[in-house]
């Protein structure tokens, strides 16, 4: 299959107003899964749509919005009302882009793209996001629920190897009722929550037997630097930590197929090396390999750009050095961590 650009891809879908696809794009039969070798996998979610659960689950968590706990903050705002609450979103589905994304990791991007949806704010306020347009200024357009079902639909039409849930957790109440109605409908991909790890253990535990494949940012094991970087977040550290911990016991380990090199399902840990150790890049690796198997998934990611407020904060202001990068990494060594990927620059 050619790769298609997101430009490309974005006017693939066909889009006219009010509509994000147009009628006649999933035409023509259920799509087929994009997996290869692991053609015989069947996603968790399946189970749970044939028996109501999956639906029944996204109903309970859509009532969560009536005094929004979907996350930490736990602002309590109703957002069924219209009201935002600190991830400044309301009830009305909100979302950036959608396309095959090749800039993820190797073992979800395949030959033919992850299949990245990407959801506008987020209830982190990181000062430094690389993304701040779509996470802190909220571009992005309005869809409906069933609208994103047929996103994912297309998604898996176009080849894609999983359906990458980009930024997820103020819209969960929106995104299981999305994959009950796709599932009615045939999709049969991977379900990847990609995921800054600020997360309760409430919402954790409605998507059990739902995600296939979590993919969890660490981005601190420094409280101070939580609370100054992602303003507010003081108990990062510790919530962070349970959620990874959950995630892993419902899809344990991530481990790739042998012939096509593709992660179906498991935790698959990203970490931010930020300048100065501001977010204690050892603690990090100290505490996954000693509460998680050493053959961990480990992306340790070097691009740190200082980007939206971080040149307010000196400590944050630059990019980080090839030494800092390389202190990160042996610090991942000496804790013990065997399955370590290098994403250089």
């Amino acid at each position: 299959m050619e790769k298609k650009s997101r430009r490309q891809f974005l006017k693939s879908l066909a889009y006219v107003p009010g509509v994000a696809i147009a009628a006649g794009a999933l035409s023509g039969g259920v799509p087929t899964p994009a997996l290869g070798n692991t053609a015989a996998f069947v996603p968790s979610y399946l189970r749970l749509h044939r028996n109501g659960e999956l639906k029944a689950r996204g109903e309970k968590l859509w009532e969560k919005m009536r005094s929004c706990t979907l996350c930490p903050r736990m602002c309590k705002v109703n957002r069924l009302r219209g009201q935002r609450g600190d991830c400044r979103a309301n009830a009305t589905l909100e979302i950036s882009s959608a396309f095959p994304h090749f800039g993820e990791e190797p073992e979800l991007v395949g030959t033919r793209g992850s299949g990245a949806i990407f959801f506008t704010n987020c209830p982190l306020h990181c000062v430094f996001c690389i993304n701040y347009e779509v996470s802190q200024l909220g571009h992005g357009r309005e869809y409906t629920i069933t609208e994103l079902a047929n996103m994912m639909l297309l998604l898996q039409r176009h080849g894609c190897h999983n359906i990458n849930l980009v930024t997820p957790t103020h819209y969960v109440p929106h995104i299981l009722l999305a994959i009950d109605i796709a599932a009615g409908r045939g999709l049969r991909l991977p379900m990847v929550y990609n995921t800054c790890s600020w997360k309760t253990l409430e919402v954790l535990q409605m998507l059990d037997g739902i995600v296939d494949i979590y993919l969890p940012d660490f981005k601190y094991a420094d409280a101070e630097a939580a609370n100054t970087f992602s303003p507010g977040a003081f108990c990062y550290p510790e919530t962070a930590k349970a959620a990874i911990l959950e995630m892993h016991r419902q899809v344990g380990t991530a481990r790739p197929h042998p012939t096509t090199n593709l992660v179906t399902r498991g935790v698959m840990i990203r970490h931010l090396v930020m300048p100065n150790n501001v977010a204690r890049t050892d603690l990090i690796m100290q505490w996954i390999a000693a509460n998680l198997p050493l053959d961990t998934y480990v992306n340790i990611m070097s691009q740190y750009t200082p980007m939206f407020r971080a040149r307010e904060f000196p400590l944050i202001a630059r990019r980080i050095t090839r030494l800092e990068y390389q202190n990160a990494v042996n610090a991942a060594r000496r804790a013990g961590l065997t399955n370590i990927k290098l994403q250089m620059r």
